[in-house]
């Protein structure tokens, strides 16, 4: 029971944190230096350019999905219920938070649940952390329990060793993390996404989770939430080097881009997506969908349902008047879009 106890708490501090801007990475994700090149004689229609895309097959409105946040508490509850309303409006997929606490008990398993309840049909993506599946001796049947609970479209493995390194219980071992992956997604019926929580996936760690049959990469980037500066406020420490350790969001997404002549996956752009022009670069730099998580939490605590959807709807907007201005008149072909470094348009 203490063990159990400890996870709820965590997470309540967890949501605390994020609630702030303490957490904030202070290096950039790297969108700034980038800029889109005016196409003067565009022909596109503003009127017909679509955003819609595809999440392993289903039809979504827009190319970007609320991230993985929170579950496991009263007050994620409340959280995850408001999240997966605004999902099913914009016919956008969700994601869930760990679920570590949902294999210790089941009391807190209506915060997991209740995000299918709000969200109809839309994509919901479960979630478990690196280290539990690298320890887990019944991995299939733990799998298979949260895609269960969360009636999952897909499941998120996160991987986060900067936190586990920093987290006063945390668990820095991921051993045999690859090789109990590689036998189990076979057996499990939905696609695998693995996504750090803040340091970026590199090309060559991609690679490695690609090589073992992983459908998803969420490169998670630098520039957004510090989880380094989230544990550290939790212990009363700080760390400006680690705090600030990582891979910038937009580094990630141009090499492991790279890795889609070879392999076939969805590529996924987080790490400070706070806007519709870094959204709209990301798509272009090789994103199939772009996510944000904190900046959503902010918003649905401050302004409710209707503040994250008044949100993402003005973000995919601006998205929508750079395609015009760029000659894109689908998502598609904006990914197409070669971003001009800014010091050659000096």
């Amino acid at each position: 029971m203490m063990a159990q106890s400890k996870t709820s708490q965590r997470k309540k501090e967890h949501i605390k944190l994020c609630l702030t801007d303490r957490v904030a990475f202070e290096k950039s994700n790297g969108f700034d230096l980038y800029e889109f090149e005016h196409f003067a004689i565009t022909e596109v229609d503003y009127s017909k350019i679509k955003l819609d895309a595809h999440f392993f097959g289903k039809k979504i409105s827009f190319p970007f999905l609320i991230s993985c946040m929170t579950g496991g508490t009263a007050d994620a509850e409340r959280i995850n219920e408001k999240l997966s309303i605004a999902a099913n409006e914009l016919n956008i997929p969700i994601g869930i938070g760990s679920q570590r606490q949902a294999l210790e008990n089941k009391k807190f398993h209506s915060t997991y649940k209740i995000v299918r309840k709000n969200a109809g049909n839309v994509p919901i993506l479960g979630n478990i952390g690196a280290a539990q599946v690298a320890r887990s001796n019944t991995l299939v049947d733990d799998l298979n329990l949260m895609i269960e609970i969360a009636e999952a479209d897909a499941m998120v493995i996160h991987i986060n060793p900067l936190q586990e390194l920093l987290q006063p219980e945390g668990e820095p071992n991921f051993s045999g993390f690859l090789k109990k992956l590689e036998k189990a997604i076979p057996k499990i019926s939905v696609p695998i996404i693995c996504k750090e929580v803040g340091s970026g996936i590199s090309k060559k760690a991609a690679k490695c989770l690609l090589d073992v049959g992983v459908q998803g990469i969420d490169v998670a980037g630098a520039g957004g939430t510090s989880w380094a500066s989230v544990e550290l406020l939790r212990n009363k420490q700080s760390d400006k080097y680690f705090s600030e350790w990582g891979l910038p969001t937009s580094y990630c997404v141009r090499t492991v881009s790279e890795l889609k002549k070879k392999y076939d996956f969805m590529l996924i752009a987080s790490g400070g997506i706070n806007s519709g022009v870094q959204a709209a670069k990301a798509l272009a730099l090789g994103a199939d969908l772009t996510a944000s998580a904190r900046i959503l939490l902010q918003e649905v605590t401050q302004n409710d349902v209707g503040g994250v959807i008044k949100l993402i709807i003005n973000w995919f907007e601006t998205v929508k008047k750079i395609m015009y201005l760029t000659g894109s008149s689908n998502v598609e072909h904006l990914r197409k879009i070669v971003l001009k470094r800014k010091e050659e348009l000096v």
